[in-house]
């Protein structure tokens, strides 16, 4: 589970846990806040790993990690991303070069490049025990809609979604389901300035139901697509946003 420290990726963590599952909590640079989820965790034997998914190497190393320390890994959540921040804002034509070549390049190696990387090493090591397994990949509703002031991160969503659709084919024959779910907004730890702030009202009203998402309820889709019972959904991208996007 990357990017498991805070907000949707702590969600999932303590979903699977109280399903009975052990938990590889994989944090960048929180590591305090990873440790106390992993040590919170109901049930036995979670553990907290750190990683720089900016390193393809230590992407394959995190996966061997995770494996030494539980014995095997059964499904691999993608969550960790590199998400739209005041100081990743690159608008083409307005941008500095410096600034906007900065985004592709950040974006597009934690985005993209480190779910790739995961992948590859999990799916390897899955099918080396001819075990069936799980990939869930955490998109954005951005790789549909649009993102104006941050059209790397609507690029690498839109890209992590085509990866696993490739994926889901190229794995299935191993037992491999291989999914993604694509939040709208969600009123995680990082988001809660802005949603109390001017922009709130609006960014709620993108929904008719007039709120915006919560992390359990992407943990509640991303345990499902994880789940035995949504195999033949494998190749899907679920669409999480509380109809603010339709496509």
């Amino acid at each position: 589970m990357t990017g498991a420290a805070r907000g949707i990726g702590a969600a999932v963590a303590r979903r699977f846990a109280e399903a009975g599952d052990r938990v590889a909590v994989h944090y960048g640079s929180s590591r305090d806040d990873a440790e106390a989820l992993a040590a919170a965790l109901p049930g036995r034997g979670h553990v907290a790993l750190g990683a720089d998914l900016g390193d393809p190497a230590a992407c394959r190393r995190l996966v061997h990690d995770a494996i030494a320390a539980l014995g095997s890994v059964d499904v691999l959540v993608c969550n960790a991303g590199v998400a739209p921040t005041a100081t990743n804002r690159h608008v083409a034509g307005e941008a500095s070069d410096q600034d906007w070549d900065a985004a592709w390049h950040e974006m597009t190696q934690v985005n993209l490049i480190a779910p790739a990387a995961l992948a590859h090493a999990v799916a390897g090591h899955l099918i080396s025990r001819g075990a069936p397994g799980a990939i869930v990949n955490v998109g954005s509703r951005g790789a549909y809609r649009g993102e104006p002031e941050y059209p790397a991160y609507g690029a690498t969503k839109a890209a992590l979604h085509a990866m696993g659709q490739s994926l889901a084919v190229s794995l299935a024959p191993h037992g491999i389901s291989v999914t993604s779910v694509a939040p709208g907004f969600i009123a995680t730890e990082r988001q809660a300035e802005t949603l109390s702030g001017a922009r709130g009202e609006d960014i709620r009203s993108q929904s008719p139901w007039g709120r915006v998402g919560t992390p359990d309820e992407i943990a509640a889709a991303v345990e499902w697509l994880a789940s035995p019972e949504a195999r033949w959904c494998s190749g899907a991208v679920l669409d999480a946003n509380g109809a603010s996007y339709l496509r």
